[in-house]
């Protein structure tokens, strides 16, 4: 019980960040001054309830973990053992997880100006902060090191391309009104431009993420190998459907093709679909042994 329930949060926690930092990155750096508060309008919602459940998410995690490390349930909720828990490596990092999601949770509520831009740095630490738990920090030294900062850069660049697939089918919608639709293409455009990168860093970092951690050399009778080649094949998937939608759908908007723009929205609701699916796979090996 207790595995599945920190899968299943390890699942929420990260694309709720993921979620978060892609709509409030749209806001803040892709969206023209025009657009901003129309597409805040539209966003702010999702984001509010992205990071609640980020905040949740992480309270609950170190729960759970107390449970997986005493021996059970019960020490799920005893407060010494979550104590014990944040002595270990894991909490040392994980209480600086717990303390920005809540910071970043109030933030949102308070609504500073610039709140957006202010939102995006914090889900970016949290983000990056990740990569000092789970299988990136199993190297020491310059190795470790080096393997942390390329699983932070990765989480970023994912949290780019599939966080921001929601406020691009947004800017679809506001594209449809006069009064925003050059505003709107003009973000769209950006967010295309940019994913390019977001994409690229991906697959590179994704890259080097496996040879740190399985060198060349991979044992395919192990669950861990078997089903991160199931995520490889999902994100080929995604690359190519992206692609579809950049370089053959998206020229065709200009000839008003309503048709093109349809099923432009509905490949990249299954783009989102498939990322989901990449996500529940890396919430569940990455709490197995590679080899």
């Amino acid at each position: 019980m207790l595995p599945t329930a920190f899968v299943a949060l390890r699942f929420i926690h990260f694309a709720a960040l993921m979620l978060a930092l892609g709509a409030t990155l749209c806001v803040s750096l892709l969206a023209p001054a025009a657009l901003r508060q129309p597409l805040k309008k539209r966003l702010v919602s999702f984001w509010r309830a992205a990071l609640l459940c980020n905040a949740v998410s992480a309270l609950l995690m170190l729960a759970v973990q107390a449970g997986l490390m005493g021996d059970g349930l019960k020490d799920s909720l005893d407060p010494q053992v979550w104590l014990a828990v944040l002595a270990t490596r894991f909490g040392n990092n994980w209480l600086w997880q717990m303390v920005l999601a809540v910071v970043t949770l109030v933030a949102a509520w308070l609504k500073p100006r610039g709140g957006a831009a202010l939102l995006s740095l914090l889900v970016a630490v949290q983000l990056a902060l990740l990569a000092s738990v789970g299988h990136a920090a199993m190297h020491e030294g310059m190795t470790g090191a080096l393997h942390r900062l390329n699983h932070a850069v990765h989480l970023l660049c994912a949290a780019w391309w599939l966080g921001g697939l929601w406020p691009l089918l947004v800017c679809m919608r506001l594209a449809r009104r006069t009064r925003w639709r050059e505003a709107a293409i003009v973000a769209m455009m950006r967010f295309s431009r940019y994913g390019h990168l977001a994409v690229a860093g991906v697959l590179l970092t994704g890259a080097l993420n496996a040879a740190f951690i399985l060198g060349l050399h991979w044992p395919m009778q192990s669950g861990y190998v078997r089903l991160l080649i199931v995520k490889i094949a999902l994100v080929a998937m995604m690359v190519a459907i992206a692609l579809w939608n950049r370089y053959v759908l998206v020229p065709r908007f200009r000839n008003g093709q309503g048709e093109a723009q349809q099923r432009f929205v509905q490949l990249t609701q299954l783009e989102m679909a498939l990322g989901a699916l990449v996500l529940a796979a890396v919430s569940l090996f990455a709490t197995w042994e590679p080899f």
